[in-house]
Order: structure tokens, then C-alpha cells, then sequence
């Protein structure tokens, strides 16, 4: 096989306190509660020539077991809303991206449309979505439902939403504002779009009260593996933030997704997929798996129990012996993708319960290394090489100690193989990624129309 021309892409993945399940308990972790905390792993990501710095979130607390919830960081409870964070981000870096996570199951298209075209303006062009659709059940109760939403109604609104929302960001050309001082001319008229959207779910009027973006609009980013979700990501989303364990899965998503695109009007290079990947680093492999071992040590029995029934779906599984096997499940409607690749885990490699919590409790359902830095740029290799991924979203085990050590330690291993950047290729997020730019929709057809 030949080897790659391009250069893998990489991400911070900025879990509070890190993503160890138990992280939070460990003597050299931050709070992360601060924006101070945020700046200086951002700034960090920033030297090291990052792509972008990651924000998840959720708009529920996650205490139905509530004795559970008290004694974990991860109950769904965010020191920050991530647009809010990476607005005040965007003041103090200049060059990496910034990408959060908005649900289309509870946020309105127009608002969400203006708050990332903003980020946009603010940041001069590195803002990114990351279009997920909630699988928490009790986001339902937050937003006036009675019941969460079913798994196919959510992808059905999550496609409207996403067209509602490309839409609203074409509504100004690039050029629609002259503000032309002497004539008076503050817009063109001729270069303003009405996007008059009547569809299932929505009623949108348009257009954005925000002229078009420094980077036409934000990169839109996709994190769903189900049937529905990977169609979605294939028609609209510019990269995927992935979660598959093995290597034959790896390159299985990747060649499944990449090979939607053509029927989109795609390309492959129109899609960049980016898997999750939990990195203990150490100058040695004794050094990298005393400092896992001293992760797990700190897991509480029923915080390792409430994460293993969470990612298999949401079901309760107190009742069932923590060392006997994992029972059979039916099908959920929360996570599926997410719920499948953790069962499959469980009875591919024969786990109790106990067992499967202690095997997810760093990565949850993602990509687990722990080595030292030749190890994990090894495999970072193969899986790039492979045509499994075209970079990594590194979710670092501790914060901010487990991203200073990959930068450290990793990023230089990386480099001296030519695998990634010595500097940014560009000013915007799509630069850096190698993302076209986006012509405007009704410009271009406009353009057509005249021909």
C-alpha cells in the first residue's frame, strides 16, 4: 500500500477534568471550572498546531441514580454552555479551531444558525457544529415533552434541521455588503436570499440576521455511527468525530461512510473522519500503565455500574450480579450505535460487568492506547495509514496533565515520521483541515440561471 501524501489531522477533545471516569478523584487533576482552565488548554492545543480544541454537551443532569451521579464529574453537568466558552476562547488563540456540540432534538435552527455564524465572525473563521441529535432521555423533560424522542423521528428532524440551518447561512452573498459610504449603499438587495422554509418540523421565514461567514460557514461535524447517522453525515457533515475500538472496524466505518459521498455529489476529500482515541502516555510501558492502573484503582463500583448501563442504552442493570456476564438488552431508544458497539465489546471479548466498566472507563465505547510514545504513534500510524481514520481526537485521560503529555511526548514522535504539521497550513478552520470552501447555494444557482 502506498503511504499517504496528507497529513493526519488532530484534536483536543476538552473533558473538564478528563476522560477517565474517575479522573476527577486523582490528586494532579484541575477542576476545570474555570476560563482560566479552558485558556490554557487551549493555548497549549494552540502551540502544539492543533486542528481544533472539542467541546461535548448535553442540556440534562443525569441523576435518575442519583447516589451514582453525586460521586462522578460525567453526570451531565458542565461548568460552561461550549458556544459561551469558545466565544471567550476565540479572544485569546488565533488559529485553532473551535468546535462545539449543539443538539437539533432541543435547539431552534434560526438561533443555533446565529450563534455559531457569530462564532464564526468573532473567531475570523474557525468555528465548527457538531450536529448530534440527544440520546439522553431525560433531555425530554427540559423542553416540555412527556417521553424522549423515538430514535427515527429524531434523525427525521435532525435532516430538516441541518438543511434549515445551511440555508440560513446562504442567506447573504459574500459580497452582499458594500457599505458603500458616498452612494449610501449599505447592502445589495440583489444578494440577499429568503430562505422561506415550510417543512415537517419547521416554519422558517430567513434570512439570518448575519451576513455570510469568513468561512462561508462553519464546519459541520457529525459524531452519530447508526444507519440514519452515517446517511446524515454523508450528505451533510465535513467530518466525523467517530468511536470504533478495532482497527477492522475502523477501516470498515471509513469505507462505508466515505463511499455515501459519490451519490451526494461528493467527494472523499469532502469528509474528514476523526475517531476518538484515549492516549496513556509514558516514557516507558511500565510508567504509561502505572499511571492507568492508578486511574482504575480510583473507579467506585456504582459509577462503573450507572456507565455501563448509560452506554448500553440507558437500562438499569443494579440488579444483576456486577461479576456475571452482560445480560441480554433489547433495543434502546437513547444511543444505538453507542449501545451496540459496548455489547459487542462485551461478548467479543467475554466481559462481566465489572469487567466491561473497567474496559470502557477511560475512553467510553472509543479507542483505548496505553504506551509509550513510539507505541501509540505506532498504532496512530496504522490506523491512518489504513485508511481508518484521517486523524484523531485525543481524548487525554487527565486534565490538563494527560494533554501536556501527549503534546510533550507524542507530537514530536509524529512529526520526526512526517505524519503531522510543524505549523498551521492556513487562517481558518477549513484551511487547516483541507475543506473547500463552500460556494453559496443561491449565487451559484443564480449564476446558472443567467447562463
Amino acid at each position: 500500500m502506498a503511504r499517504r501524501k496528507d497529513k493526519l489531522k488532530l484534536g483536543a477533545f476538552l473533558l473538564f477534568t478528563g476522560h477517565h471516569v474517575a479522573a476527577w478523584r486523582h490528586p494532579a487533576a484541575g477542576e476545570g471550572t474555570s476560563l482560566g482552565d479552558y485558556v490554557e488548554l487551549a493555548r497549549l492545543a494552540e502551540a502544539a498546531k492543533f486542528d481544533t480544541i472539542f467541546f461535548a454537551d448535553g442540556v440534562a443532569a443525569r441523576l435518575s441514580n442519583l447516589e451514582a451521579a453525586s460521586r462522578k464529574a460525567h453526570s451531565g453537568v458542565y461548568p460552561f454552555e461550549p458556544i459561551t466558552l469558545l466565544s471567550a476562547l476565540s479572544a485569546v488563540t488565533t488559529s485553532i479551531g473551535l468546535i462545539a456540540t449543539a443538539s437539533t432534538s432541543y435547539s431552534d435552527p434560526y438561533n443555533l444558525a446565529r450563534q455559531f455564524a457569530s462564532l464564526d465572525h468573532l473567531s475570523g473563521g474557525r468555528a465548527g457544529w457538531n450536529l448530534v441529535t440527544s440520546s439522553d432521555p431525560e433531555a425530554a423533560f427540559n423542553f416540555g415533552h412527556e417521553a424522549h424522542i423515538q430514535h427515527g423521528d429524531r434523525y427525521e428532524r435532525a435532516e430538516e434541521f441541518a438543511d434549515v440551518v445551511l440555508g440560513l447561512w446562504d442567506s447573504w452573498e459574500d459580497d452582499a455588503f458594500p457599505r458603500d459610504k458616498p452612494s449610501g449603499r449599505y447592502f445589495d438587495k440583489d444578494k440577499l436570499h429568503v430562505l422561506n422554509h415550510k417543512g415537517q418540523h419547521f416554519k422558517v421565514r430567513g434570512p439570518l440576521n448575519t451576513p455570510r461567514t469568513p468561512q462561508g460557514h462553519p464546519v459541520v461535524v457529525q459524531a452519530g455511527a447508526s444507519g440514519p447517522g452515517k446517511e446524515l453525515a454523508a450528505r451533510t457533515a465535513e467530518a466525523i468525530f467517530a468511536a470504533q475500538i478495532t482497527l477492522d472496524e475502523a477501516t470498515a466505518f471509513y469505507a462505508d461512510v466515505k463511499g455515501r459521498l459519490g451519490k451526494y455529489g461528493r467527494s472523499e476529500d469532502d469528509l474528514k473522519i476523526l475517531p476518538g482515541i484515549f492516549p496513556v502516555v509514558g516514557r516507558t510501558e511500565a510508567e504509561a500503565h502505572d499511571k492507568f492502573e492508578q486511574l482504575q484503582d480510583l473507579i467506585q463500583p456504582e459509577v462503573g455500574l450507572g456507565l455501563v448501563s448509560a452506554l448500553a442504552g440507558g437500562f438499569d442493570l443494579s440488579s444483576y450480579p456486577l461479576d456475571g456476564p452482560v445480560p441480554d438488552l433489547p433495543e434502546t431508544n437513547a444511543g444505538k450505535s453507542r449501545q451496540a458497539l459496548v455489547i459487542d465489546l462485551a461478548r467479543r471479548e467475554k466481559l462481566t460487568i465489572r469487567q466491561l466498566y473497567l474496559r470502557i472507563a477511560g475512553a467510553r465505547g472509543h479507542w483505548q492506547v496505553v504506551g509509550t510514545p513510539e507505541q501509540i504513534a505506532d498504532t496512530m500510524e496504522e490506523r491512518f495509514e489504513n485508511y481508518g481514520a484521517d486523524g484523531f481526537n485525543i481524548m487525554a485521560p487527565i486534565m490538563p496533565g494527560g494533554l501536556k503529555d501527549f503534546i510533550e511526548l507524542v507530537v514530536p514522535e509524529l512529526r520526526r515520521r512526517g505524519l503531522f504539521r510543524q505549523e498551521y497550513e492556513g487562517s481558518t478552520l477549513r484551511d487547516n483541515l483541507g475543506l473547500k470552501r463552500p460556494a453559496n447555494r443561491f449565487s451559484r444557482h443564480a449564476a446558472a440561471a443567467a447562463e
